[in-house]
């Protein structure tokens, strides 16, 4: 009997952990509980009701082919303490079948728990100085050919901020100075598109809106149809709800054959005539960045370019955003940061203060750059980066970004390099996988970096057992192979 009830326990604990802990686990990770199963709940407490009523028997005494329990066979201290055996068994038994199914799921604290729950706001500074409070746009700048004066610290709505953008700080933005914003179909799953509408109803004439050619699901590839481009771009209306976008651009756009689509272009000067649209750009931050922006500029077709630009990045880039300034194109910054990842370094506190601020700053000695594009959610956030606007770069700030630049050299992935890109066999896209871990990590963006990562052909399971091939193709150092490793644990659904 004992080893029935002992058997009968370590199914109850199975169980738990691969049962129950497997129904746990697609909790955790955000599946409908209405479509899920609720056999693996059954199960488990089918199996612990058996193993009480087991455990039960044997503290009676009960023999498997007796007629009646055994108990007035057994001395008086004998049946107390096999009581008292079993009713530890029993809340023992409890206890590790519901164990099991925790421990089953101890990557969810590991790993998101501690990344999501513990993570610290990335780029606001520990505490803010009390001049940096009400801060608002002291500079405006012209945007190229479009002829209108925008302001050089502009808001954006990306992947970075998580979903945690309100309508109030998008309001509050405006207040400040802020009337250029950017947004897109797939930041938050048309979450953004949505907040801005809201956020803009009767302050529509203030804002010089930037929206792209895709969809809530993502890119618009070469090919789609006129139509479908138009398409696109009516649904984004209806989010804003405006009856017009300043700025359309070809997003995230990484080959020339996307760039120069005809169908696209064909679908531009449509919505042109109609008045939905006034301007064509391009945003680019992709391996082939410097490829596309050239083809932009010989083309003449674009009115605005939104480049990744920061301290540190490639030199032709500078050269390109002349040649645009040239051209009367617009240029429009992005990831200015760098990775944002200068909390978790060895930095004092007045340099980590101050990063964000030098960023920009030295983004904005370019006087060919209109303006600079920041994913915020917070108040303190509005006052700690528009204190920047406006302000010159100093020796000091140049100091600190050479210092940033050193500390995470090994570290951070410059997305845009892609000189790792053709060492790899299986097409592993190394950049794009880093950048969505970036997000994870630095970000606290870790459902839109979740999102991303499962939107990828390729992922990063393809390392798991390869022998690291691309392991010396990283111009920075990184350990590409443990990077992309890490972030298969990090942002992997099943």
């Amino acid at each position: 009997m004992a080893r029935v009830t002992l058997l009968a326990w370590i199914l109850s604990i199975s169980s738990g952990y691969f049962l129950l802990g497997g129904h746990l686990s697609r909790l955790a990770e955000g599946y409908d509980p209405a479509g899920l199963s609720n056999l693996p709940l059954i199960i488990t407490l089918f199996t612990l009701i058996a193993s009480l009523i087991l455990t039960v028997l044997w503290a009676l005494g009960f023999t498997p082919g007796s007629q009646e329990l055994s108990e007035d066979s057994q001395p008086a201290h004998s049946t107390r303490r096999k009581f008292l055996t079993g009713g530890l068994g029993i809340t023992a038994g409890i206890v590790a079948t519901g164990a099991a199914a925790i421990v089953r799921n101890f990557g969810w604290y590991d790993v998101t728990g501690r990344h999501i729950f513990m993570v610290q706001p990335p780029y606001k500074a520990d505490v803010a100085k009390g001049e940096w409070k009400n801060s608002t746009v002291t500079d405006y700048r012209r945007l190229g050919r479009t002829d209108v004066m925008i302001s050089d610290i502009s808001l954006g709505s990306g992947s970075s901020t998580g979903g945690r953008q309100t309508v109030d700080v998008v309001r509050e933005a405006i207040d400040r100075g802020i009337n250029y914003f950017d947004t897109a179909p797939d930041y938050s799953e048309a979450g953004s598109e949505n907040r801005f509408g809201e956020a803009m109803i009767g302050k529509r004439e203030k804002v010089f809106l930037a929206t792209k050619f895709c969809t809530p699901k993502g890119h618009l590839g070469p090919g789609t149809s006129v139509e479908e481009y138009m398409q696109a771009v009516n649904g984004s209306l209806r989010r804003l709800k405006t009856d017009w976008v300043d700025l359309v651009h070809v997003h995230s756009c990484d080959t020339v054959d996307r760039l120069l689509d005809e169908n696209v272009h064909e679908a531009f000067d449509r919505l042109k005539e109609q008045g939905k649209v006034r301007f064509l750009g391009v945003s680019t931050h992709t391996p082939d960045l410097e490829t596309v922006a050239n083809a932009a500029i010989e083309s003449d077709r674009f009115d605005v370019m939104m480049l990744a630009y920061h301290y540190g990045a490639w030199p032709q880039l500078a050269d390109i955003i002349d040649r645009a300034a040239q051209k009367d194109i617009g240029v429009v910054a992005m990831k200015t940061l760098r990775g944002a990842k200068h909390r978790g370094l060895d930095l004092n506190r007045d340099e980590r203060d101050s990063f964000t601020q030098a960023s920009f700053k030295w983004v904005l000695s370019n006087t060919s750059v209109s303006c600079l594009v920041i994913s915020l959610w917070e108040s303190g956030q509005l006052d700690e980066f528009l204190y920047a606007s406006g302000k010159s770069l100093d020796e000091s700030d140049i100091a600190l970004l050479e210092k940033y630049q050193t500390l995470v050299r090994g570290n951070h992935c410059r997305q845009h390099c892609g000189e790792c890109l053709n060492a790899c066999p299986e097409g592993v896209p190394i950049n794009d996988i880093l950048r969505h871990k970036m997000y994870f990590e630095d970000f606290g963006a870790q459902k839109e970096a979740i999102l991303g990562y499962a939107r990828l052909d390729i992922r990063a399971d393809a390392c798991l057992a390869c022998n690291a091939v691309c392991s010396n193709a990283c111009p920075d150092g990184i350990a590409i192979q443990e990077q992309l490793r890490e972030a298969h644990k990090l942002l992997r659904l099943v």
